[in-house]
């Protein structure tokens, strides 16, 4: 509980809202702090890494690396302008799906998990390449935004690992996933309503 409620805390902060700023200054901090600022982005990632570490074994890392592989290319579509449909509804699906694999806690075979979250991650990447061109340094902001994916699912890791040596770490868990995917069916609502 000591570990999940500073996070809860900064989840629910008002200001994290804020955070697509949509282009601007370009370079390797605004890359990094870009999955960490943008709120859907943020609990995506989490919720990946969370996953991985509920799955256990080689999924700790496999999974997560994963996404940030596909989540390259996908940035590398985005940059080339290669159109996607639908790509705010992929990411907030990501946000809703992700949420309720967590409150399901059912270990998936990895190899559906890795299609699943590698499915989600050219939404993800798509979003961040198609901002680079408006970006002073793309490469160098790519860059950054594939570390803070990864340092959030290695933060995801740590909250499943540290939540599995609580008592009750498995029902926070499964609260937080449903929570995220309440957070995921808002965000579709709101995508709806534009």
């Amino acid at each position: 509980m000591k570990v999940i409620l500073p996070i809860l805390l900064i989840i629910l902060a008002p200001g994290l809202a804020l955070a697509h700023t949509g282009g601007g200054e370009g370079g390797f901090l605004a890359g990094l702090t870009h999955p960490v600022l943008g709120f859907d982005h943020f609990l995506a990632m989490l919720s990946v890494g969370i996953l991985s570490s509920q799955m256990g074994g080689r999924a700790i890392w496999s999974v997560p690396t994963t996404f940030v592989s596909v989540m390259a290319i996908g940035a590398f579509l985005g940059l080339k302008a290669v159109g996607l449909p639908g790509v705010e509804y992929g990411i907030a699906l990501s946000v809703l799906i992700l949420g309720v694999a967590l409150a399901m806690e059912k270990k998936l075979p990895p190899v559906w998990a890795m299609v699943g979250v590698g499915f989600f991650a050219i939404f993800h990447g798509h979003a961040h390449g198609t901002e680079m061109p408006t970006i002073v340094k793309p490469i160098i902001y790519a860059c950054g935004f594939l570390l803070g994916t990864a340092a959030l699912h290695v933060t995801g890791v740590l909250i499943g690992f540290f939540s599995n040596k609580t008592r009750q770490g498995g029902a926070i868990l499964r609260y937080v996933g449903a929570g995220i995917s309440g957070v995921g069916v808002h965000i579709i609502y709101i995508l709806t309503k534009y």
